[in-house]
């Protein structure tokens, strides 16, 4: 389990999975904080130095691939952790994120299958 303080980085705009996200980070000892745009995705990722940043590729709003890209090619953002996932029948996002510097990409239904899992590495 994380050190309590940690912080999770999420970008994702399904209300029931940010429940998910937050109920099972509180249960493992992370702060999860949410952000949106790519603007505020990355200002996020540099104040807070999180230990995993999470995106949906599917987000109508984060931009995801360009939001990985920035956050694989920003010298304060780079190292940082980034899993993305998405509906399975979305391939072609799927292979972009992975293009784009993900550091792992999941379907859906594996993400939600192994929360508790992905959110207790540290």
């Amino acid at each position: 389990m994380y050190d309590r303080g940690v912080t999770i980085l999420a970008a994702v705009d399904d209300f029931l999975f940010r429940s998910k996200i937050r109920a099972v980070a509180k249960h493992v000892g992370a702060d999860v904080t949410f952000a949106q745009t790519p603007d505020e995705i990355l200002s996020r990722a540099r104040e807070l130095k999180p230990a995993l940043a999470i995106i949906d590729l599917n987000s109508a709003k984060a931009d995801p691939i360009a939001t990985i890209t920035a956050l694989k090619s920003d010298a304060a953002t780079k190292d940082l952790p980034t899993i993305g996932f998405a509906s399975h029948v979305h391939a072609d996002l799927i292979a972009a994120a992975r293009r784009a510097g993900a550091d792992e990409v999941l379907p859906r239904s594996a993400f939600a299958a192994r929360l508790p899992q992905i959110l207790s590495r540290g």
